[in-house]
């Protein structure tokens, strides 16, 4: 393949760069200082005008839902020209939202564009593409190891012309904030069927519903990552009529490897951005600070991080290209070797490349003061969601072994 980026690529890196450095980064301290006053009044879940400012000046400027491949709702780019902005909204906390660009929502969005109704398009899938809502994905329950998605135990059963839903889920991601207005949500809807693929079924849940319960917050390595936050939630008998069902009864796990493979790059892209912020970062305080009579820049050890950080963005960003490129010439399905082998590899370069980060800024990294404690945990995090690295490397061995089981 081509790593050269075209000419409408290029122009799109350049505005976004330029919105980043004009209006997102500006706006990161203002945004924590908004969010700290809603907590020392009592409630940190609520938007902050900062981010629906920035929104409303990037839908102005022409930058809105630029993902979305193979559909006219987007911006019409592919999933290998969509990277290089996701890698540039990626290296703020705050910098994809602005551009309605944020997880879990274009995961949701892809798989409402993918699966959804006229009728679900309608009533969910425009409010999402507007920005006037959000979203969250109910999938991981605590009582079961989630990894393996046939283990799900939430039930979901038929009731005339409504599904009766029952179950407890966490770590669903944007439930605490008061604009999301819907979930998807996934569960057995056949549990005795033979086949423990077509015994899952996701359906759309509206976050008013009686017996939709968010129980509490999750923090992330005491990190609320409000407002959008990550919910415990339970579901009591929670009744949503038969049409939103998506796709079908039994359809479930379809839905979640055509949904993940997308979601799971673009943390991918988003994640090389962070890391490459942390690389500047160091860099600029290694040759600023002085220990032992010289610049920590001149040190031998902060030198060697320095280069094997770059050796790993490269690789990282490399393996998310040609992830994308297959996404995009084969399909999803027949790339998942190409977005799990990415997927395990670009959460442990980001937290590789921010701890070294970490320790050339020395004790203060640990604090608020830099990002960077922040950063880790997110980067860490993602070691888990869409899968953890030990399913993708399940599944890499699996496609190697694959090959040679075909041989005579």
């Amino acid at each position: 393949m081509d790593f050269e980026y075209t000419d409408k690529v290029k122009g799109l890196q350049k505005r976004v760069t330029e919105f980043m450095e004009d209006h997102v980064y500006p706006a990161e301290a203002v945004f924590e200082h908004q969010l700290e006053g809603f907590r020392r009044a009592g409630n940190a879940w609520q938007p902050t005008p900062i981010i629906e400012e920035l929104k409303g000046k990037a839908k102005a400027a022409g930058l809105w839902n630029l993902f979305l491949p193979e559909s006219k709702l987007g911006a019409g780019l592919t999933n290998l020209e969509y990277a290089p902005l996701a890698e540039i909204m990626g290296r703020s906390g705050i910098g994809p939202e602005p551009f309605n660009c944020s997880a879990p929502d274009t995961g949701n969005m892809e798989t409402i564009v993918r699966y959804g109704t006229p009728e679900q398009q309608e009533q969910w899938l425009k409010p999402l593409l507007d920005g006037t809502i959000r979203s969250a994905f109910a999938m991981t329950e605590p009582a079961v190891a989630s990894s393996d998605a046939t283990n799900i135990e939430s039930s979901i059963q038929r009731d005339g012309d409504h599904y009766v839903l029952n179950g407890r889920k966490w770590w669903t991601s944007g439930a605490n904030d008061p604009r999301c207005k819907v979930m998807i949500f996934m569960g057995k809807s056949d549990p005795t069927h033979q086949n423990r693929h077509q015994q899952q079924s996701m359906i759309l849940v509206p976050m008013d519903t009686p017996g939709v319960k968010v129980l509490r917050h999750l923090p992330v390595f005491g990190f609320d990552d409000a407002p959008h936050g990550h919910a415990e939630i339970d579901f009591e008998n929670v009744r949503v009529p038969a049409s939103n069902m998506l796709l079908g009864e039994g359809r479930g796990f379809e839905i979640a490897q055509g949904r993940l493979g997308p979601g799971r790059i673009h943390h991918c892209m988003r994640l090389i951005g962070r890391a490459e912020r942390a690389l500047e970062m160091m860099c600029k305080r290694a040759l600023s600070r002085t220990a032992f009579g010289r610049k920590i820049a001149d040190q031998g050890v902060t030198r060697e991080r320095i280069a094997n950080s770059r050796i790993l963005i490269d690789q990282a960003r490399f393996l998310v290209l040609n992830a994308a490129f297959k996404m995009d010439k084969v399909g999803n399905k027949h790339a998942r070797q190409e977005i799990a082998m990415i997927k395990v590899a670009a959460p442990a370069m980001a937290c590789q490349v921010i701890d070294w980060a970490m320790q050339v800024h020395g004790g203060g990294a640990m604090s608020d003061e830099f990002g960077l404690a922040h950063a880790y945990a997110s980067a860490r995090s993602l070691r888990f969601a869409d899968g953890p690295d030990e399913v993708h490397r399940n599944a890499i061995a699996k496609e190697e072994l694959s090959r040679y089981l075909q041989k005579p």
